[in-house]
């Protein structure tokens, strides 16, 4: 018989409520990053470890702006968003190497959405043959790899990528258009506090 290792899941098992408000906001404010699996901070959004994963090295991405709907982001905060899932991708192919990736966006409760006040982006990392009996028959997901582990090997890559990104700035600014002028404003949405 084979014995699965998962002892992080307990967790999520034996959790009866869901913690008091938006577990973003709080995963920004507390600035304990390795305790909160936060990866990365960009400049209008931030990369988060799922703490409860569909499967290994399963990213989220989200604003620092607490709003439940792409469209009250600013143009700003939107591009960030992409230019973060982009590096995301490209951290995840050099680290843990998937075949490829299931991105996606929930809005609202009917859709799947966990947390519906606070917009996110999952990034799924898929392997050829990553659903195999166990999803299927036993209702149960095997995550190969401890979530600490994973933690560790994503954190340096980001690091990394962010050393050089600022010895070669990318084309595109973060802080302006296609065209070259600052973008447009829509108001200012509520910010994590």
């Amino acid at each position: 018989m084979k014995v699965i290792w998962a002892p992080w899941r307990m967790a999520y098992i034996k959790k009866v409520r869901k913690p008091a408000g938006c577990i973003f906001c709080r995963a920004v404010r507390e600035r304990r990053d390795t305790g909160n699996f936060l990866l990365h901070r960009g400049e209008h959004g931030f990369v988060i470890m799922n703490l409860f994963p569909y499967n290994s090295a399963h990213l989220m991405v989200a604003p620092y702006a607490h709003v439940n709907s792409l469209e009250k982001l600013s143009d700003e905060a939107a591009l960030d968003l992409v230019q973060l899932t982009n590096r995301s991708i490209s951290v995840l192919r050099n680290t843990v190497r998937p075949e490829g990736f299931n991105v996606g966006i929930n809005l609202g409760r009917v859709s799947g959405a966990g947390i519906e006040a606070h917009v996110h982006l999952h990034i799924v990392p898929r392997w050829n043959g990553d659903t195999n009996f166990m999803p299927l028959f036993a209702e149960t997901r095997v995550i190969p790899e401890h979530l600490r582990a994973t933690y560790k090997r994503l954190r340096t890559q980001f690091r990394l990528t962010a050393a050089r990104r600022q010895a070669a700035p990318g084309v595109l600014s973060r802080t302006r258009a296609w065209n070259g002028r600052p973008p447009l404003r829509r108001g200012k949405p509520r910010m994590c506090s």
